[in-house]
C-alpha cells in the first residue's frame, strides 16, 4: 500500500544535489519550508502559465500544509519539468510510466546566473537521506512560555499547524487552564500533539482480526504482535515509525516530550503497564500510526473488571485519531455491554467511524446477506443515528480469498477492500484539514465548558448552605445544562455527557471555580471568527 506520491526515491542523487541547492536558494527564511510567497518568486522562472503552476502547487502540497518541504519541492520541480515537456499537469502523471530517475531538471530562466552571483557560504551538512537539515520551527518555544509567545506575530508562522499552535497558546489555552478543561474533558495540548502523524485505531472483540489487519497493511509483522484464536492482544499497542525494531513500555513513552501520549498518564500506572509502543522502519508508518487495542469483553468475561478505565482510554484515543475502524466477525455479531459503552464513548467522532465486516469469506453468499442484515440491525440499536452506516466487507489478511464465497463474493470483496484502502490512503492528505477541524471542535467545547463552570459558580451561595446547594446543583445537572443552553443560545448536542461530568464534578468545591471572564470568551470567538480564517487564507494555494 503506497501512501506517498512524492517521487523522491525515483530521483537520481545528482538531481537531488541540484534540487537541494535550488531549495536552499528558494527558501528565504532558511527553515526548510517553502511558503507561497517564495514559491511564486522561484517558480516564475519556469515561465509556465499561472494555471499550470496552480496545479503544480496543489499536487505537491497534497496534505494542504501551506508549504513545501524538500520532498514536496522535488515533486513540484519534476512536475514543472514534465509540464515544460508538454505533459498535462495532473495527479495521474505521478503514477504514469515516466522515468523519474533520469528526468532532466526543468529550465529555470536566470537561475544559474543568480546562483553564480551568490556569495559562497559554508554548506550545511545534509542528512544521510539527502534532505537538507531543517531548523527548529519557531513554534517549538511557544509551549514553554506564554509570555514569549505573545511576541510572535501571525506573519512569522510558516505553516497552518504552526499558526494553530500559536493561537492555542495565546487564546485557547488560558481559557482551558482557568476553567479546568484538562480535568473534565481533555488534557492540555503540547507541541507534539500538533506534530503527531495521523492515527488509525482498530476496535473490536477478540479474534476479529485487528492485529492481522495491521500486518496485512504493513505486509510484515511488528514487534510484540501476537495472533491466535484466544485473547492475545491484552494491551494497547501503538505501531509507529522508528529507526529500528523495538517495543517501548508505556511508562517510558508517556513521558517522552516528542510523543503525543503524555495525556495518558491521567489513567495511572495500571493502564500504562498495559500500554506499549511498537516501533519499526516502514514507508507506510512514515505517514500513518496504528493503534491496536485489546479485544472488547463479551459474555462471562465482562464480570472480570479491567484494572483501568477502558472506555475512558478509548475516548481519549478517539479524540486523537483520524479514523476509527470497528471490526466485526461474521460469527461474532453480538454487541456486548462493554462494546456498547465503547461505541457510545465515540460520540462526537461519528465522522471518523468506519465499520469493517472482516473474515467475510468464511461464509457463503446467502449467509453473508443474512450476516450483513443482522450487523446493520445491531448497529442501528447502538449508534442511534438515522443515517445508514458504511460497512466494508472483506477478508483482510494475507491468505487468498476463500473460493466458497463464489465469483460474485470474490469480486465484491476486492471492490470493498479497494474502497477501504482508498479511504486509508486519503488520511495523510486530509491530516491538516482534520487537525483544523479538531481544533475548532476543541475551542467550542472549551467555551461551553467555561459557561458551565462559571454558571455553577454563580449559583453557589456566598456564605451559608454551600454543601447542600452544591449537592442540589450536581443532582440536577441536566436542568442546569438546559439553563445554560437557553441563556447563551448554545446547541444541546455540543454539551458533554451529564453522568460523566457529574462524576468528575463531585470531587470539586463549586465555590472555588472562577467566574465568567467575557474577555477570554471574546478572545476565543475572535480566534474562531477572524484568526483561523485569516490563517487559512494566508496558506491557501498561492496561485488562487
Amino acid at each position: 500500500m503506497e501512501i506517498d506520491s512524492a517521487p523522491i526515491s525515483r530521483c537520481s542523487k545528482e538531481n537531488q544535489k541540484i534540487y537541494q541547492d535550488w531549495f536552499t536558494f528558494a527558501d528565504s527564511d532558511g527553515d526548510g519550508r517553502l511558503t507561497g510567497g517564495d514559491a511564486i518568486k522561484f517558480f516564475a522562472m519556469s515561465n509556465l502559465p499561472r494555471q499550470d503552476l496552480k496545479q503544480v502547487w496543489a499536487i505537491a502540497d497534497s496534505k494542504r500544509q501551506g508549504f513545501l518541504g524538500f520532498k514536496e519541492f522535488i515533486t513540484a520541480i519534476q512536475l514543472v519539468s514534465l509540464a515544460q515537456a508538454g505533459h498535462p499537469v495532473s495527479s495521474d502523471i505521478l503514477t504514469a510510466d515516466v522515468d523519474f530517475e533520469n528526468l532532466k531538471p526543468p529550465t529555470m530562466e536566470g537561475l544559474d546566473i543568480v546562483l553564480a552571483k551568490r556569495k559562497h557560504t559554508p554548506k550545511i551538512e545534509a542528512e544521510q537521506n539527502g534532505t537538507p537539515d531543517l531548523q527548529t520551527s519557531p513554534s517549538a518555544n511557544w509551549f514553554s512560555s506564554t509570555k514569549s509567545a505573545k511576541k510572535v506575530s501571525l506573519s512569522s508562522v510558516t505553516s497552518i499547524i504552526d499558526g494553530l499552535k500559536k493561537l492555542y497558546v495565546q487564546k485557547l489555552k488560558p481559557l482551558e487552564a482557568t476553567y479546568h478543561f484538562n480535568d473534565f474533558v481533555s488534557p492540555l495540548l503540547t507541541n507534539s500533539d500538533f506534530d503527531a502523524k495521523p492515527m488509525v485505531m482498530l476496535l473490536g472483540q477478540y479474534s476479529t482480526g485487528k492485529t492481522t489487519f495491521i500486518k496485512h497493511l504493513l505486509q510484515t509483522s511488528y514487534p510484540g504482535a501476537h495472533i491466535g484464536p484466544e485473547p492475545t492482544t491484552d494491551r494497547f499497542v501503538v505501531v509507529m515509525n522508528g529507526p529500528d525494531e523495538r517495543s517501548i513500555p508505556g511508562n517510558t513513552i508517556a513521558v517522552q516530550a516528542d510523543m503525543p501520549f503524555s495525556g495518558l498518564t491521567t489513567f495511572g500506572t495500571s493502564f500504562l503497564s498495559k500500554f506499549e509502543c511498537s516501533q519499526m522502519p516502514h514507508p507506510l508508518l512514515e505517514h500513518i500510526t496504528f493503534v491496536d487495542t485489546p479485544g472488547v469483553l463479551s459474555g462471562e468475561k465482562q464480570r472480570t473488571q479491567r484494572s483501568y478505565d477502558f472506555t475512558g482510554v478509548i475516548s481519549w484515543f478517539a479524540a486523537k485519531c483520524d479514523l476509527i475502524l470497528l471490526l466485526f466477525d461474521p460469527h461474532k455479531l453480538d454487541i456486548s455491554d462493554e462494546f456498547k459503552r465503547v461505541i457510545s464513548s465515540l460520540r462526537g467522532h461519528d465522522d471518523k467511524i468506519r465499520v469493517v465486516l472482516n473474515k467475510a469469506d468464511q461464509v457463503d453468499t446467502q449467509q453473508l446477506m443474512r450476516v450483513y442484515g443482522a450487523l446493520m440491525w445491531s448497529l442501528g440499536k447502538v449508534l442511534n443515528t438515522p443515517e445508514v452506516t458504511r460497512v466494508y466487507i472483506g477478508s483482510f489478511n494475507d491468505k487468498p480469498i476463500n473460493a466458497t464465497s463464489g465469483p460474485i463474493g470474490k469480486e465484491l470483496f476486492e471492490k470493498e477492500q479497494d474502497d477501504l484502502l482508498a479511504d486509508l490512503k486519503n488520511i495523510p492528505k486530509k491530516a491538516c484539514d482534520r487537525r483544523i477541524n479538531e481544533f475548532v471542535k476543541r475551542a467550542r467545547a472549551a467555551k461551553i465548558h467555561a459557561y458551565i463552570i462559571s454558571h455553577l459558580r454563580k449559583e453557589m451561595p456566598a456564605m451559608i448552605g454551600k454543601a447542600k446547594a452544591q449537592q442540589k446543583l450536581i443532582d440536577n445537572l441536566d436542568l442546569e445544562f438546559g439553563k445554560i443552553q437557553r441563556e447563551h443560545h448554545l446547541p444541546a448536542g455540543d454539551f458533554p455527557n451529564v453522568d460523566h461530568f457529574r462524576d468528575i464534578l463531585s470531587g470539586y468545591s463549586l465555590d472555588k471555580f472562577e467566574k465568567l471572564k467575557p474577555k477570554m470568551i471574546q478572545s476565543v470567538d475572535d480566534m474562531l471568527g477572524y484568526d483561523i480564517p485569516e490563517l487559512l487564507k494566508n496558506f491557501r494555494n498561492p496561485y488562487d
